[in-house]
C-alpha cells in the first residue's frame, strides 16, 4: 500500500479525533463496508476472469503471458483486495482533521534530461481513466455529494468538503484503490482492467451507498435537517397554473425533489419494513391544495347531474362527527358497515344523526373532504389487494378508525410516515396481488388481527395508538425478514457453490486443452477424457486449488495420458494406470469400471482397434451416468437467437444490478403479476437466483432469459418509489384528481413518481 508520512493515524482508533466524531466516522466505515461488500468480491472474480479471457484470447504470446502472470500474482493475494481498501478509506477517514498535503515539489538534483517528455504515458492514462470514473460518478449523485461534504465539514470543524477532498468520495475511492493495487504489485495494463471492473462492480450501485450515509449521519445527529429545495413562492394570489406544481407535490406528501437520478432507484426492503420520517411542510397549505382539487372534481361531477341543489343543512362540528363515529363503532353493525365502505360509513352517520337529531345533518367541508380523500384512496387499494387474502378483511375494518385520524390530523395524506398510514400499508401489502398464497407467514395473520382488533378497540384521539399497534407488528414483520435473510443466504451459499464449480470446470477444460496440446487421439479416449477424466480434473481444481501440488500432478497425468494415447505412443506405465485409476476413484468411479478407464486412457487396450461391443457398452454406461455439475436442463435448452439492441440494454443493466433487487413477473394474460427477489446472479455463470417474501427458493434463470422478458413486457423492476401499496394507491387517486380537475398528467413529475 502507500506509505504514509510518521506520526499519520493509520486508524480511527488512533487519530487523536474527539470521542463522538470517532464514533460517527466509526458507524460511517461499518456502513460502507456493508454496502462495498459483495460489490468488492464480484469485483475479484470478474477480474480475475476477465484476466483469464484476455490471456486466452490473445494472439501475441507475449501478451497472454503477461496476463497469466498477472493473473498468478494476483491470486496469492486475492483476499486483502477489499481489506485493504477498507484499511486506505478508515486512514482517509482517520486524516479527516489534517490539513491536506502539499504536492512535494521535485528537487534539483531528481532532474534527468534523458527521454524529455510532458509526462509518462501510463502515468497520464492511469490518472485520465481514474479522473473519468471519479466524474461520471460525480454527475450522477451531485446533490448526495454536496449534502455529505456539508456533514463531513461539520465533523472536521472545517468548511464543507468539496468533491475533490471528500473523504468518501468517488476520488478519494479511486486514489485508494490505485494505492492498493500498486501495493499488491499488480502492474499496469491489469491496474486498468481493475479499474474498469471497479467501476461496474462497486460504483454502480454508489448514488445509494451516498444516500445511506446521508440518511445515516442525519439520524446520528449530523446535520439532521440538512436538505436543499428549491426557492418556492407561497400561494397567494398566483395564478393556479402557477401553484399547480405545489399543489402536487404537497398532494402526493413528498419532499420537494431535486433533479431526477439518471435511474430508479430499486426496491431493495423485505415486506413491513418502516420508512424514515420525510422533512415536514405546512399541512393546513397541502390540505389546501388537496380540496382544490376536490373541489374542481365536484364542479365537473356537478355538471353532469341535472337537477335542483339539495337545502342546506346544519352542519356537524368535528369533534361532534368523531363521536357519532365513536358511537357507530360501538354498535353491533359496525363490523358490517366498516367493510362496506367509507360512503357507507358516512351515510351511516348522517342517519344516526338524524334519528338522534330529528332532522338532517350535514358536514363541514373540510370534514366531507376528508371522507372523500379517504374513498379515493380506498378505492385505488381495492385495486392492489387480492379479496380472498386472509388479511383482506382487515383492511376494510380500518376504515372507521382511519377516518378518525384523518379528522384528527391531515397529516396522515401528506406523510408516508405516519403512524396510522404505516399500519394500512402492513396490513394491505400482505394482501397484495403480487402475492402468492403461501408467502404469508400463518404466524403473521394473527398478529394482524390482534392489531387491528387493538385500533378499533382503543382508538381514542390520540395517534399513539396507531403507533403502538403498528411498533408490535413491527417486531413481528422484522423476525420473519430475519428469517427470510437466513433463509435467502443458504440458498445465494449454496448458488455460489455451484458457480465455483462452473468455474473450475471451465478452467479444466482449458488445462485438459493445453495438456493435449492438438494431439489427434483417437475419438473414444477424446470422449473419456471429456468425460470422466475431466470430472477428476475439475474435482481437483475445486477442492486443492491452482496452487496445490495435486493440481500439478493430475496436469502431468494429463500428459502422461495424452503421451500414451497419441501417436507414436509411449510405453505403458503401470504406475500412471494406477494412478488414474485412484483418481477416477474419486468421483465415484469403482471397481472394474474405473479399471477398465483407466486401462484404456493409459494404452493397456490399445486404440480403436480393439472390441467395438466394449467400447460401446462403456459409452452407454458413461453416458447414463450423471457428470459432476452437469445441469441436463440448460443442455437441453434450444438455443436462442443473438440479443436485440433492447435486450442488450437490459442485459447491461441487469450485469450492474444490486443484490436484493425486487422484480415482478407477469404469470397470465391478464396481467396479474408476482414478486420475485433477485437474491444473486453470477456475470460468469449467467445464472440468477431468486426468492419469494419469506426467502424460500423459488426459480433460477439466466440473466440472458430475464433481459428478453423485461424486453417483451413479461417483467419489470420494482424501484423504491412504487414499491409501497399505498404510496402508489395515494399517487393514482391524486392523478384522478388532477384529471377531474383538468391537470392530467401535466406535473407528474412534481408529485413525487407517477401512479402505475
Amino acid at each position: 500500500m502507500k506509505v504514509l508520512e510518521p506520526g499519520v493515524p493509520l486508524g480511527l482508533a488512533s487519530a487523536g479525533l474527539p470521542e463522538r466524531v470517532r464514533e460517527v466516522l466509526e458507524r460511517v466505515l461499518a456502513l460502507v463496508a456493508e454496502e462495498l461488500h459483495h460489490g468488492m468480491d464480484r469485483t475479484v472474480v470478474e477480474f480475475e476472469r476477465e484476466l483469464f479471457r484476455l490471456a486466452d484470447a490473445a494472439r501475441n504470446p507475449g501478451l497472454e503471458s503477461g496476463y497469466v502472470q498477472a493473473l498468478r500474482d494476483f491470486r496469492p493475494n486475492r483476499a486483502d483486495l477489499a481489506p485493504r481498501f477498507l484499511i486506505g478509506l478508515e486512514s482517509t477517514l482517520a486524516r479527516l482533521r489534517q490539513p491536506p498535503a502539499a504536492r512535494a515539489l521535485p528537487q534539483a538534483g531528481q532532474i534527468s534530461f534523458r527521454n524529455l517528455s510532458l509526462v509518462e504515458d501510463g502515468a497520464m492514462d492511469e490518472d485520465t481513466m481514474l479522473r473519468e470514473i471519479a466524474s461520471r460518478q460525480e454527475s450522477r449523485a451531485p446533490l448526495a455529494l454536496h449534502l455529505l461534504g456539508q456533514r463531513f465539514g461539520v465533523l472536521a470543524a472545517a468548511p464543507a468538503f468539496d468533491a475533490e477532498r471528500l473523504p468518501l468520495g468517488p476520488q478519494s475511492l479511486c486514489r485508494t484503490l490505485r494505492d492498493v493495487a500498486i501495493g499488491l504489485g499488480i502492474h499496469y495494463g491489469a491496474r486498468l482492467l481493475l479499474y474498469r471492473t471497479f467501476d461496474r462492480q462497486v460504483l454502480s450501485g454508489y448514488p445509494q451507498v451516498l444516500d445511506r450515509l446521508n440518511a445515516s449521519m442525519a439520524d446520528l445527529g449530523i446535520l439532521p435537517a440538512l436538505t436543499f429545495v428549491p426557492f418556492r413562492a407561497r400561494p397567494s394570489a398566483v395564478a393556479a397554473g402557477e401553484a399547480r406544481p405545489a399543489a402536487a407535490a404537497a398532494a402526493d406528501g413528498e419532499a420537494a425533489a431535486t433533479a431526477p437520478p439518471a435511474a430508479p432507484r430499486p426496491h431493495t426492503a423485505w415486506m413491513g419494513e418502516t420508512r424514515q420520517p420525510e422533512d415536514g411542510g405546512d399541512d393546513d397549505i397541502a390540505f389546501a391544495l388537496l380540496r382544490q382539487l376536490l373541489s374542481g372534481r365536484r364542479e365537473l361531477i356537478g355538471k353532469l347531474r341535472s337537477g335542483t341543489q339539495p337545502p342546506r343543512r346544519q352542519q356537524m362540528s368535528t369533534p361532534d362527527l368523531l363521536g357519532a363515529l365513536k358511537d357507530l363503532q360501538r354498535q353491533p353493525t359496525a363490523p358490517a358497515a366498516m367493510r362496506t365502505g367509507v360512503h357507507e360509513i358516512k351515510q351511516a352517520v348522517l342517519a344516526q344523526t338524524r334519528q338522534r337529531l330529528g332532522k338532517g345533518t350535514g358536514l363541514s367541508p373540510e370534514d366531507n373532504d376528508t371522507f372523500e380523500l379517504l374513498g379515493l384512496l380506498y378505492g385505488q387499494i381495492a385495486n392492489e389487494i387480492r379479496d380472498d387474502a386472509p388479511t383482506s378483511p382487515l383492511v376494510g375494518a380500518l376504515q372507521l378508525p382511519l377516518l378518525r385520524a384523518a379528522l384528527l390530523d391531515r397529516g396522515f395524506f401528506l406523510h408516508g410516515h405516519h403512524p396510522a398510514r404505516q399500519l394500512l400499508e402492513t396490513v394491505a401489502e400482505s394482501a397484495a396481488r403480487w402475492l402468492d398464497r403461501d408467502e404469508i407467514d400463518p404466524q403473521l395473520v394473527p398478529s394482524m388481527r390482534q392489531a387491528v382488533a387493538e385500533v378499533i378497540e382503543k382508538s381514542a384521539n390520540d395517534p399513539a395508538v396507531f403507533a403502538a399497534a403498528n411498533a408490535r407488528l413491527q417486531e413481528r414483520l422484522q423476525s420473519q425478514a430475519r428469517k427470510a435473510e437466513m433463509l435467502e443466504r443458504r440458498h445465494v451459499e449454496a448458488a455460489r457453490g455451484k458457480e465455483k464449480l462452473e468455474i473450475a470446470k471451465l478452467r479444466a477444460v482449458e488445462a485438459l486443452e493445453n495438456a493435449i496440446d492438438g494431439q489427434q487421439l483417437p475419438r473414444f479416449i477424446h470422449a473419456l477424457l471429456n468425460q470422466a477424466w475431466l470430472d477428476v480434473l475439475t474435482l481437483t481444481l475445486l477442492r486443492q486449488g491452482a496452487d496445490s501440488d495435486d493440481w500439478l500432478r493430475q496436469l502431468d497425468a494429463t500428459r502422461g495420458i495424452a503421451a500414451a494415447c497419441g501417436p507414436g505412443a509411449a510405453p505403458q506405465d503401470p504406475e500412471l494406470t494406477a494412478y488414474v485409476e485412484a483418481s477416477l476413484g474419486l468421483v465415484g468411479y469403482h471397481g472394474d469400471e474405473a479399471a477398465v478407464i483407466a486401462q484404456r486412457l493409459t494404452g493397456s487396450h490399445g486404440d480403436d482397434g480393439d472390441d467395438p461391443a466394449s467400447r460401446t457398452e462403456l459409452a452407454l454406461k458413461l453416458k447414463a451416468r450423471v457428470r459432476l455439475g452437469e445441469d441436463k436442463a440448460k443442455a437441453a435448452a434450444p438455443r436462442l437467437p443473438p440479443r436485440t439492441p433492447t435486450e442488450q440494454a437490459h442485459y447491461e443493466q441487469l450485469r450492474v444490478m444490486p443484490f436484493g433487487a425486487w422484480i415482478e413477473f407477469v404469470t397470465n394474460q391478464q396481467g396479474d403479476v408476482v414478486r420475485r427477489r433477485l437474491s444473486w446472479y453470477s456475470t460468469v455463470t449467467d445464472h440468477a437466483l431468486f426468492v419469494n417474501q419469506r426467502g424460500q427458493r423459488v426459480d433460477e434463470l439466466s440473466l440472458d432469459s430475464l433481459s428478453r422478458m423485461f424486453a417483451c413486457g413479461q417483467a419489470r423492476l420494482v424501484t423504491a418509489r412504487q414499491a409501497r401499496l399505498v404510496d402508489r394507491a395515494w399517487q393514482a387517486a391524486v392523478s384522478v384528481l388532477r384529471n377531474f380537475a383538468g391537470h392530467a398528467g401535466s406535473d407528474a413529475a412534481a408529485t413525487g413518481g407517477t401512479p402505475p
